[in-house]
């Protein structure tokens, strides 16, 4: 009997491994047919013909690293206005191996900092790391820190870093409008910020808490950051257009207003908007705002 047993848990194991693994090859083919579909169009963009700038971005569209597409939209905001010292700062990286910035470290050569809140990710990002370096030429510092408004700009230029920087990128599930609009230590050129598409137009964020961990406040997970809206009027007063969101409703893309020039223009919130591709499988935005919209919330 034990012995049936045991052959039973072994093919289930197995048939579990199998499945395993064609989720993963069906994402992988997704990701691989995006990316051509939109390489194909950066190439011979002329047999689409004029086409708004908002779908222009989403055709840059490109995903190395990052969780999405976001690889591509920077190489295509960085071609515009160029770069300068090729450094970045980005937080909220867990494991290292999906940000927004690998893939500027570890193809062309940028320098940054990484920040991470979790001590078991950035153990693992800071391995990840090493074992890329097998050389010694990355240039990519990463520490572990839960950002807060208190500490963050004690954290930039305590470790080394102040001024003018090409990239700043913002995920931390949380507190993310409160900690750009504190930040004054640096001056990036390019800004991205993970928005709370759950939120939807309204310009709303999380009240501010040093300690905010988005599933203790709500079992959803949707309690968390900030709207595009209230980004957007934030960067505003920053000195930053907001050029484009991701079409998967996850991340904004801002650029200083000094620097929007040629192929870029400024969108509204409204215009740039994408809901958030998973949750709209769960849910509709109507549905997502009404299961928090009691939770507290501010007005920006």
């Amino acid at each position: 009997m034990i012995a049936v047993v045991k052959w039973y848990l072994y093919a289930l194991y197995l048939r579990l491994l199998r499945f395993r693994d064609r989720l993963f090859r069906h994402r992988s083919l997704d990701i691989i047919e995006s990316n051509l579909a939109n390489a194909l169009y950066m190439r011979f963009d002329s047999v689409a013909g004029e086409i708004p700038h908002k779908e222009k971005i989403r055709n840059s569209e490109f995903k190395v690293f990052s969780q999405q597409g976001e690889d591509g939209i920077l190489a295509c905001i960085f071609s515009d206005i160029g770069v300068t010292n090729k450094t970045f700062l980005e937080f909220g990286i867990t494991d290292g191996k999906e940000c927004n910035t690998a893939n500027l470290s570890i193809n062309f050569g940028w320098n940054g900092l990484l920040l991470e809140g979790d001590p078991d990710y950035a153990r693992a990002a800071r391995a990840y790391y090493q074992s890329i370096d097998r050389f010694g030429g990355l240039d990519v510092k990463v520490v572990e820190c839960f950002v807060s408004k208190e500490n963050i700009n004690d954290t930039i230029t305590g470790n080394g870093m102040a001024g003018e920087i090409d990239l700043l990128s913002i995920d931390i599930d949380g507190n993310d409008y409160w900690i750009w609009e504190e930040i004054n230590v640096i001056n990036p050129r390019v800004v991205v910020m993970e928005y709370n598409a759950s939120f939807g137009r309204k310009a709303i964020s999380v009240k501010y808490d040093p300690d905010f961990s988005r599933f203790k406040h709500h079992r959803s997970g949707w309690y968390h950051g900030a709207s595009l809206s209230a980004l957007a009027k934030l960067g505003e007063r920053k000195g930053y257009d907001l050029i484009c969101a991701d079409c998967a409703g996850v991340n904004g893309f801002f650029v200083r207003k000094d620097l929007v020039k040629h192929k870029l223009e400024a969108l509204s919130a409204e215009d740039a908007f994408y809901p958030q591709k998973k949750r709209l499988k769960v849910a509709t935005e109507a549905q997502q705002f009404d299961v928090i919209k009691h939770l507290d919330l501010v007005e920006v």
